[in-house]
């Protein structure tokens, strides 16, 4: 009697991520965070956000940013990613540098 196929031994349930796309992913991640970071550091600059109220405002962007990522995923993560840590803190803090140096205070 033959046992029953498995399927090579990969359940059904888990999702399969191709690298070049998980890569691609991240990418934009990462881009659409550093653009984030320059528009947020040129408003708080204009704004005269400096200091805990800069870096407050800074957050909040990110914040809305990654609510935006999972909107567009659908809230459906792991068909993109590997990790909920790509969506929420993936080039947060990076972005505080460029965030910093792109302030223009008038």
């Amino acid at each position: 009697m033959a046992a029953p196929a498995t399927g090579g031994g990969i359940s059904a349930d888990v999702p399969i991520l191709h690298s070049e796309n998980l890569t691609s992913n991240v990418k934009s991640i990462y881009y659409s965070r550093t653009f984030l970071s320059i528009i947020s550091g040129v408003v708080a600059g204009i704004w005269g956000f400096t200091g805990l109220m800069g870096f407050v405002f800074y957050l909040l962007v990110m914040m809305v940013a990654s609510l935006g990522l999972l909107l567009k995923a659908k809230f459906s993560i792991h068909t993109y990613f590997d990790s909920w840590n790509r969506i929420l803190i993936e080039g947060v803090f990076g972005g505080l540098m460029v965030s910093h140096t792109g302030a223009v205070t008038l």
